[in-house]
């Protein structure tokens, strides 16, 4: 299987008009302030005799405003848990989608930007 994670969550993502002027798959150009949803890989595991893969996938809303912030991640999450499971995703299927850590606080120590982190399971084979 030769299906990259994190590409989609991010079209996924991406497909939502409330979010896709924010998600991002690299913060290069980002100026301060600026609204964004980051999307990363941070881990995972094939599964049931290779046959899928479980990706382990953050998401880091910044924002300028601490309120917004909070509202963008939980709106993420939302979308990912309720919304993806039983989506197909380019050639991607995705099979469910498990809460790994809810968005917590986690301000940019560089920037002081405010910032939610959260992390979720995508389980998915080619569709």
């Amino acid at each position: 299987m030769r299906i990259d994670p994190v590409s989609v969550v991010h079209d996924y993502l991406r497909a939502k008009p409330e979010l896709a002027h924010a998600v991002t798959g690299d913060l290069v150009g980002r100026e301060p302030g600026e609204t964004a949803i980051y999307v990363e890989h941070a881990g995972g595991y094939r599964a049931v005799r290779d046959r899928m893969d479980r990706a382990d996938i953050t998401y880091q809303v910044y924002s300028e405003h601490r309120d917004e912030a909070a509202k963008l991640a939980y709106l993420v999450r939302e979308h990912l848990l309720e919304d993806l499971p039983g989506r197909l995703v380019g050639s991607a299927l995705v099979l469910d989608v498990s809460d790994g850590i809810s968005p917590r606080y986690f301000p940019d120590s560089t920037s002081r930007e405010h910032s939610y982190l959260g992390e979720v399971s995508v389980f998915i084979t080619e569709g």
